[in-house]
């Protein structure tokens, strides 16, 4: 191996790591939330905005900073995420309220999604052929490692330490990115054009519209105001919810980002997105698959958590052990997909690992009840993890088979904006229906039992904006002890609920999957002498 070789492949260690990074710290704070609702005494919604927070400013931004890194550098742009993610990690640990921990995660969107999009353009344009094929599988599986890996490690530090440490726990890992980086990967970039600022505006609000309305439309109204929207002195004033006009902001929002688009493509200026690649079928398919994927992989790992804490009884680091199941499916998938690399098709690898996940994600549903054992949970997190090992790698090397290298930074971008728009939608909508279930089955149940309804009232609102969390104390109380087992069947009840969700999300993207072509490929991200003859045709008028 030659010295170049080397410094190639140590530097692909080193963005690894800055990818293991991002997506540890999305799933590390899910075993964590029990402790931060114990000590912060946030809501249910907020227990969903800490998440949300960074998923959706990291969905809004990969675009904007997909295209901005083919300007500025790509490991400058990474390099700078790094620091602002590290700086928005310690603000996180320090914060003493809900809405300071939101604030922070914010900020760490905005460093994930300068790291995230760079990562992958860097390794599109470090290796070629066969090695980047290996490169790409390394990237993929350290993603579906990594999302399983974090809930041990948040689960370790939270039971050893505090919950605190989940994320200052960044520091040093950031301090040697910056480091490694620096000593191992080449600058690079691609063709210097200028920013779609008005296409930025309309992406982050469509996409912050969206998710808002379909986190806070059982706290506001679907349609009609239950409750007002508060914002300092100002109080919503009108009969029709907040949460229907953020809707109807989104529509708005996606038309005009389309429209606009459009018209400065027509115009010859450069567009967040770039459309001419939407006509190059695998682009296109794989961006819808990888979305409707996402929207049933992400969102249970923010519901598991709590119901093996709040209703199981289990400690942080017994739930991350427990999770862990999901870390080793991965990493055995990732160890046969590298091995099936070239003898067989991606997009077949991509369904059978789209279809183990869908097995592993109901059985799931079938185990939970109040009185569940950890031990059948444990094949099944293991082939759910198997899936998303199989699936995460092949379906990128799919998305940017023909994506010549020049506009990697652009499609890289879009295809990691798609999973992530996919991830925030999972965790606002599986979310809804776990806390909304649990409060239906639980109002239910204590009508049944003749309680009053003032306290019934009481009774859920404690457990659903706690997100749990007061089941421990109604059992605690004489008082109240008769309503723990209720609750917790009701808590049950909307983790097997979202957990059924999740499955039909990913089998509609098993679907999806069959717009997709069945040939072998020759690897993602292909140089652009090796793709002039279909990206000259996928960018020809639509009427030639």
């Amino acid at each position: 191996m030659t010295q170049g070789s080397r410094r190639r492949w140590t530097g692909l260690v080193f963005i690894s790591v800055a990818v293991a990074l991002i997506i540890v710290d999305s799933t590390i704070v899910n075993v964590a939330i029990p402790a931060i609702v114990d000590d912060l005494g946030i809501t249910s919604s907020q227990v969903q905005w800490v998440q949300e927070a960074y998923t959706l400013v990291f969905a809004s931004l990969l675009l904007v900073f997909g295209s901005l890194a083919d300007r500025v550098g790509r490991r400058r742009m990474l390099l700078i995420g790094v620091v602002i993610f590290v700086l928005a990690s310690v603000g996180a640990a320090l914060a003493t309220t809900g809405d300071m921990l939101i604030a922070a995660r914010l900020v760490q969107g905005v460093g994930g999604a300068m790291m995230l999009p760079t990562t992958l353009s860097l390794l599109n344009a470090t290796f070629r052929g066969r090695e980047r094929a290996i490169a790409f599988a390394v990237w993929g599986s350290t993603i579906g490692g990594m999302a399983a890996v974090g809930p041990l490690l948040g689960g370790w530090l939270t039971t050893e330490f505090s919950w605190h440490w989940a994320f200052l726990i960044n520091v040093p890992l950031g301090i040697a990115i910056v480091i490694g980086v620096l000593l191992t990967v080449d600058e690079s970039r691609g063709d210097a054009v200028s920013i779609d600022v008005v296409g930025a505006i309309l992406s982050v609000v469509t996409v912050g519209a969206l998710v808002f309305g379909l986190i806070e439309g059982r706290t506001y109204g679907w349609l009609l105001t239950d409750k007002p929207l508060e914002l300092g002195g100002w109080t919503w004033p009108w009969d029709l919810s907040p949460v229907a006009v953020a809707f109807l902001v989104a529509a708005i929002g996606v038309v005009l980002f389309i429209l606009w688009g459009g018209r400065r493509r027509r115009a010859g200026k450069p567009t967040l997105i770039a459309f001419g690649l939407f006509r190059i079928p695998s682009f296109r398919n794989g961006n819808i698959a990888a979305m409707v994927v996402a929207l049933g992989e992400f969102g249970l790992i923010l519901a598991l958590p709590l119901w093996l804490q709040f209703v199981l009884g289990f400690e942080a680091v017994q739930t991350g052990l427990i999770l862990l199941a999901l870390a080793i499916g991965s990493f055995a998938a990732s160890g046969l997909a590298g091995a099936l690399s070239g003898r067989v098709a991606p997009v077949w690898i991509v369904r059978t690992g789209i279809a183990a996940e869908i097995i592993g994600v109901a059985a799931v549903g079938f185990v939970i009840s109040p009185d569940a054992s950890w031990v059948p949970l444990i094949p099944a997190l293991f082939v759910y993890g198997f899936g998303v090992g199989l699936a995460t790698a092949q379906l990128t090397g799919v998305v940017l088979a023909d994506v010549p290298t020049t506009e990697g930074g652009q499609a890289s971008g879009t295809q990691s904006t798609s999973r992530q728009l996919g991830a925030a939608l999972s965790i606002a909508i599986l979310g809804t229906i776990l806390f909304s279930t649990t409060s239906a089955v639980l109002t239910a149940t204590l009508d049944d039992r003749g309680v009053p309804a003032e306290q019934r009232d009481q009774v859920v609102s404690a457990v659903v904006d706690s997100a749990g969390g007061a089941i421990a104390g109604l059992e605690r109380s004489p008082q109240t002890a008769q309503f723990a087992d209720d609750a917790k069947a009701a808590f049950s009840q909307g983790t097997k609920y979202a957990s059924f969700a999740a499955a039909g999300f990913l089998a509609v993207g098993l679907l999806a999957t069959l717009s997709l072509g069945g040939g072998r490929g020759r690897g993602a991200g292909r140089d652009e002498d090796d793709a002039k003859v279909e990206t000259g045709a996928a960018e020809a008028p639509e009427n030639a």
